[in-house]
């Protein structure tokens, strides 16, 4: 059958460009400068420790106490406008209800983040219309939050989606140069795709060698092998590998960083040494987790100053990002900063109360595509199947028919046979929801019978390989949605039929809640 022919996980969108020059103009034309002279931002920590920022990023707040410009800029798809999202007050959270507004009754993606040191580093999406290349602007509502209680938006990114800037003026690192920097991020959304990074890549969009790229990466990527336990972890992506410590060998300190928000830190001296640590972004402070020399072969390094977000460095120009996870703000600084400054800027990540937003993906009313995490499969969804009435998962991207988007899309309801639970209803079939039959999982009318209502019942759990969710069963518990072979069943850790092998049921069991096709 066509439709799980894995032809079709080769299949690119590749779009006219037209649009990039007009759109990086806009954005170079709406940076705002901003003054250093207050001390409680992120920026002004570090500025404070000899370490300034030259370039800050954030979706959900301003990084100088200061700052007052804007944050990031959002594309409406009903019209193609453009509206830019600033800060409720001076050095404060980002004004939410201005995206809300501009985007109420169509979807809205976001197409840059502004740099708030006014160097003019903005990052925006590698893709048609933004600096060209082969990816797209991740959708802007996917994952509200609240920051000291006032509600913003993340910077959700699936794979497709990436960001890239470079300003040959505006200071970032080159060479050997000493350099640090830190991002929010979260261990429920991250996978093992390449790459998930933030930080200093090449100008010219190719792997050039050990140390063109001096990046936080933060993923489930056992580069070199060895690696104990199931990340995400902090890691240095140096370019030629990711690094949990000095050398291909696995960093035992290393600790997977499975909290909703995630601090994690990067710092290179450029010749000598190199430092990783991270922390819940919650509470609690920096955990060391490598200081010690660089890897052999990257001393010194070779930066070469353009900023990389959600993306490998040699992505995406022609090729297309593999990468899942979620930036909430970040920054680079020009030196090494010392470990009282790291400690501060930490308290400071703290005391501006991230928390998740009221809203889940799960939410009855919404709709939902569900997207594979495992590494063959990253670009495939969970979807109904035209040729009968199997479910099936197949790669769906941008380029694939309306039906197929449509297939791959769910309508969340309150489950059927339990409210706290969930049931999906197909978006293009109505009246027909997800449910398993001999452990199979099929689209089906409802009947209105008892047992439909439990076979179609499932309660979204943890994802059972440490990010994203799970579905559980909810008349067979101890089984959770799984595809094996493209097919899709309920299926347990170990056991009589194919489908329970313990073999990859962990990653299996675990989907992404990806904005909906449809």
């Amino acid at each position: 059958m066509v439709l799980r022919s894995r032809l079709d996980r080769v299949r690119r969108t590749l779009l006219a460009a037209s649009a990039v020059l007009a759109l990086v103009v806009g954005f170079a034309v709406e940076a705002t400068s901003v003054s250093h002279a207050a001390a409680s931002g992120v920026c002004d920590i570090y500025a404070s420790g000899g370490t300034p920022c030259v370039a800050a990023h954030s979706t959900t707040r301003a990084l100088f106490a200061s700052y007052n410009g804007p944050l990031y800029q959002v594309q409406r798809t009903s019209d193609s406008a453009l509206q830019n999202i600033g800060v409720i007050s001076a050095g404060g959270v980002a004004n939410a209800a201005t995206q809300d507004s501009f985007c109420a009754g169509t979807s809205c993606t976001i197409t840059g983040v502004y740099d708030q040191t006014g160097n003019g580093s903005t990052l925006v999406y590698q893709g048609p219309g933004g600096t060209g290349g082969a990816d797209a602007a991740a959708t802007a509502t996917t994952e509200p939050v609240t920051v000291g209680g006032h509600k913003a938006y993340a910077l959700y990114i699936n794979p497709g989606n990436s960001y890239f800037a470079y300003n040959s003026t505006a200071g970032v690192p080159t060479g050997s140069s000493p350099e640090g920097e830190y991002m929010v991020t979260s261990g429920t959304h991250a996978n093992n795709g390449c790459c998930f990074d933030y930080g200093n890549t090449e100008t010219d969009h190719h792997a050039d060698g050990n140390g063109a790229m001096d990046a936080i990466n933060f993923s489930t990527s056992c580069w070199f092998g060895g690696c104990s336990g199931t990340g995400p972890w902090v890691q240095a992506d140096l370019e030629d590998g990711l690094f949990t410590g000095g050398s291909t060998v696995w960093n035992p300190s290393q600790v997977s960083e499975t909290s909703h928000f995630v601090t994690a830190m990067l710092k290179n001296n450029g010749t000598t040494q190199m430092a990783l640590q991270g922390a819940n972004a919650q509470s609690g402070s920096l955990a060391k987790l490598y200081s010690g020399s660089l890897p052999t072969g990257y001393n010194p390094m070779r930066k070469q100053g353009a900023i990389i977000l959600g993306s490998g460095g040699d992505c995406c120009q022609t090729n297309h990002n593999d990468s899942a996870g979620t930036f909430y703000e970040g920054a680079m600084v020009k030196g090494y900063p010392s470990d009282a400054t790291d400690a501060a800027v930490q308290a400071n990540i703290v005391a501006a109360g991230y928390a998740a937003g009221t809203a889940t993906p799960f939410t009855p009313g919404a709709r939902v595509s569900l997207q594979a995490t495992t590494s063959c499969c990253i670009s495939d969804y969970l979807r109904h199947d035209d040729a009968d009435t199997k479910a099936v998962i197949s790669a769906i991207n941008s380029a694939s028919s309306a039906t197929d988007k449509a297939d791959a899309t769910w309508i969340v309801h309150a489950g059927l046979a339990d409210s706290n639970c969930i049931s999906l209803e197909s978006a293009n079939a109505s009246g027909n929801y997800l449910r398993h039959s001999s452990f199979e999982l099929y689209l089906n009318p409802n009947d209105g019978t008892s047992q439909f209502a439990v076979d179609a019942t499932f309660c979204p759990q943890p994802g059972n390989s440490g990010t994203g969710y799970s579905l559980q069963s909810f008349n067979y518990p101890a089984k959770y949605i799984r595809h094996y072979d493209f097919t899709a069943y309920v299926a347990s850790n170990g056991g009589t039929n194919n489908w329970d092998t313990t073999s990859l049921w962990a990653q299996d069991t675990t989907w992404l809640a990806a904005a909906p096709w449809n």
